[in-house]
């Protein structure tokens, strides 16, 4: 899954989309919007063949006066390209940005009344470049990756599932990278052979074995799963293949083992290059053709009719190689550092899972939070941070993450607070943060400051915007939705 990591702009002219000789667009993928949070994921594709001619991007739709064609949001997935319409983001500029094709990536320029911002620099015009990250001041972040401008058509048939949303087996994410490991598992699924799964720790190994033998004949059987670096040393043999009753001491009870349990299912070993070399000798047998084995104490020998699905976070070289040799299907799994456009995508997952189970924290840090469904309310200063961030345990990193902003936050959003930056390794705030902590002038109005918001001025911003909360709760200066809601309880105000 390496050929899809984020490349450095040296390389970008040389991509090729997989399977053709034509060149990888470069896509703009959306990663934080304030004001609807549910297009992340959304993508401007830039590509080849819109020439030399630029494009506007901005809020609304086009008009006939426009002298230029509009560069629209879509959501890419494997065969298809659907455009989703404009945003309707009242502090985005109708003409916000100029965008045109180059080599290297993206050429921008901004029109608009809101600075842009080039991997945390302010600028006029730059071209972005796979890796960098421009930002509409507070209120959008792009990503720029290289994607083909159509990603590949599938060749593994596979269920639809909602844009952004987990699928069938609970893999979350829309990018390139994501959508090959979900072809390479429905391909292996149907294979009859035996497995191993290679990624570093938290890249989701255990999730990637329950989809294979989910979606395998073997599926209806329970999947017998282990973490061989929790096999109890001395014990090992006894835990992998049974042993007889009273064997190797009188009054022990007669037990399958995890092989036994596992005849005609999946065995998931994780971790399995932790077995010591000894161990790993005595799995050969069981896994040539026939699944011939012993119990421990038993004179007769057994057959048994498993798959194995084994993973380590360790170089195949650490395997015994004749074992290697026996796991002939190889699944790479890919890192957060290799699909960064997926971060905020399963950042909203993770905190919607973990809302589920915590309704006060689905009423405080969401909107129109429902038991399982809503919005999760992310400072963009944090979405920022998550998708600049070097991952090293990848998702269970980022869960972690989350949980130190909930923890920390003050109000009713997940903040980029100090204790997230110490998770985060950060240091102090740098130059871009400080220059976007207020609003900008934009966004600024005669009204009180936060804390001594009145129910006169509530009435008179919501009546200016016809009731767009979006727009009431930044000219207000308050700090969410959330707390534009409890001014309207609070003063009686008709939503």
């Amino acid at each position: 899954m390496g050929d899809h990591s984020t490349i450095d702009a040296s390389d970008a002219h040389r991509r090729r989309a997989p399977g053709s000789d034509e060149p990888h667009a470069f896509a703009l993928v959306l990663v934080a919007c304030v004001a609807e949070p549910t297009r992340v994921g959304e993508a401007i594709v830039v590509d080849a063949s819109w020439g030399e001619a630029a494009r506007v991007f901005g809020r609304g739709e086009a008009r006939d006066d426009d002298e230029m064609g509009r560069a629209l949001l879509s959501r890419q997935r494997p065969g298809s390209t659907t455009s989703t319409g404009p945003l309707e983001d009242g502090f985005i500029s109708r003409k916000q940005l100029s965008i045109r094709w180059h080599d290297d990536g993206a050429r921008v320029e901004n029109l608009g009344r809101l600075p842009m911002f080039v991997d945390g620099q302010k600028v006029a015009r730059a071209v972005v470049r796979p890796g960098e990250i421009l930002e509409i001041d507070r209120q959008l972040i792009f990503l720029c990756v290289a994607r083909a401008p159509t990603m590949r058509a599938l060749r593994e048939s596979l269920e639809v599932h909602p844009f952004g949303a987990p699928d069938a087996f609970g893999l979350v994410g829309e990018s390139e990278a994501t959508w090959e490991l979900r072809e390479k598992i429905a391909f292996v699924a149907e294979r009859a052979e035996h497995v191993l799964l290679l990624g570093e720790s938290g890249t989701g190994k255990e999730l990637v074995a329950k989809a294979i033998h989910a979606r395998s004949a073997r599926g209806q059987k329970k999947l017998v799963a282990r973490n061989a670096a929790t096999l109890p040393a001395g014990l090992i043999d006894a835990e992998l293949f049974g042993n007889v009753a009273n064997y190797p001491n009188a009054g022990m009870a007669e037990r399958p083992g995890l092989i036994g349990e596992a005849d005609g299912s999946t065995l998931f070993l994780d971790e399995i290059g932790e077995l010591p070399e000894a161990l790993q000798t005595h799995l050969l047998r069981v896994l040539d053709e026939g699944g011939e084995y012993q119990r421990l104490g038993d004179a007769r020998r057994r057959h048994v009719d498993l798959r194995l699905v084994a993973a380590t976070n360790r170089p195949i070289e650490h395997l015994k190689h004749d074992l290697a040799a026996r796991l002939r299907l190889r699944v790479g799994l890919p890192g957060l550092n290799e699909r960064p456009e997926d971060v905020p995508i399963l950042a909203r997952f993770l905190l919607q899972r973990t809302a589920a189970k915590d309704e006060p924290l689905g009423a405080r840090f969401f909107d129109s939070w429902h038991g399982h469904h809503g919005e999760p309310r992310i400072a963009i200063e944090l979405s920022r941070a998550l998708v600049k961030h070097r991952w090293s345990t990848h998702v269970r990193e980022l869960d972690a993450i989350l949980w130190a902003s909930l923890t920390s936050s003050k109000g009713g959003v997940a903040e980029l607070t100090d204790e997230v930056r110490r998770a985060m390794g950060l240091g102090a705030r740098d130059v871009r943060e400080v220059a976007i902590s207020s609003p900008p002038a934009a966004m600024r109005s005669s009204a009180p400051p936060r804390g001594e918001v009145t129910a006169e001025a509530v009435r008179e911003s919501m009546a200016k915007h016809q009731g767009v909360k979006d727009r009431v709760w930044r000219e207000l200066g308050l700090p969410s939705r959330f707390a534009l809601r409890r001014l309207l309880k609070k003063h009686g105000i008709e939503g």
